[in-house]
């Protein structure tokens, strides 16, 4: 099949088994380069979401063993905010089987939303955010994707998606992530430490508490995430306004107070604008923002044990 037929090649049709004992019921949407799929499990006797490479890019291995490697981690890992994998799968096509999550994603709870979250519910969705990045950096991991779209909420419970990005602390090519949301030293390239998932945090309660981003440049701000590889012709970090400071809003300027947009909390909007500091040995470290979060939640002061 050549290119252009497998781009407009159909998604499999409810009833299709893509492996045995897995039945699609519906397609639930294409990305850059997935498909996923509402399905059911036999073995299980319930709902599950099927994530795989699309028809027109299977050709490319690394986006298999991205898949897989993504697959792997979710099944092993277990946290009450973070999405479980039940199991991957290699043949005929690299395939991952993930749980059904209730709810919406974050950035479709705040398009839907007459007003905006208030000040309480930004920091327990901070908090709870806070949690799952800990738990990601004691397994050796950082997450570099932190966006509402990557966020799934249910009645006041998140639990955050999508590790196709994620890698160990240390040097990294320049732009892994997604443009509007990376921090600044994601866009440039270099050593990545948890500072960026600190960023990732505050840019999506930034956008939580005022429905817009800090940094935005036209379109949705929410394309495909890159994972810093050279494609289409481009050097890593590079666009055709002339390379990563081009690229990059975050690189041309600081972000805005999260005041100019929406008055809050004087604690809680100090935290968020902690965690957007240009400089990443300025920005809190992730216990230290839940607990800087967790002040600002409604009620006693909880353990600081208990805040992560």
């Amino acid at each position: 099949m050549s290119a252009s037929a497998a781009r407009s090649a159909p998604p499999l049709a409810p009833g299709s088994r893509p492996v045995p004992g897995y039945e699609v019921l519906a397609h639930l949407t294409r990305t850059g380069w997935l498909d996923v799929y509402d399905a059911w499990s036999e073995e299980r006797a319930c709902r599950c979401a099927i994530k795989t490479v699309r028809p027109d890019r299977r050709g490319e291995r690394r986006l298999g063993e991205r898949l897989l490697r993504e697959g792997r981690w979710l099944r092993d890992f277990t946290h009450p905010h973070l999405v479980r994998a039940y199991e991957t799968v290699e043949s005929p096509e690299p395939l991952v089987v993930l749980e059904t999550l209730t709810g919406e994603t974050l950035s479709h709870l705040l398009d839907r939303l007459r007003r905006r979250p208030a000040a309480a519910d930004v920091a327990l969705l901070g908090t709870q955010l806070c949690s799952a990045v800990h738990y990601l950096h004691r397994q050796g991991l950082l997450h570099l994707d932190l966006k509402p779209s990557n966020v799934v909420v249910d009645c006041g419970h998140a639990k955050v998606l999508d590790l196709s990005v994620a890698r160990p602390p240390g040097p990294a090519p320049a732009g892994v992530g997604t443009r509007c949301y990376l921090a600044p030293e994601q866009a440039r390239g270099g050593p990545l430490t948890a500072a960026a998932d600190v960023w990732g945090i505050g840019i999506t309660l930034f956008e939580a508490a005022c429905g817009d981003r800090p940094f935005d440049r036209g379109g949705t701000g929410d394309e495909e995430p890159r994972d810093g590889e050279p494609r289409d012709g481009e050097r890593a970090g590079e666009g055709g306004s002339g390379g990563p400071a081009g690229r990059y809003p975050q690189l041309e300027r600081s972000a805005p107070a999260v005041g100019s947009r929406r008055r809050l909390p004087p604690a809680l909007a100090a935290a968020v604008d902690r965690c957007l500091r240009t400089d990443p040995s300025s920005r809190p470290t992730v216990a230290g923002l839940a607990a800087a979060l967790a002040e600002a939640l409604p009620g006693p002061p909880r353990p600081a044990s208990s805040r992560v």
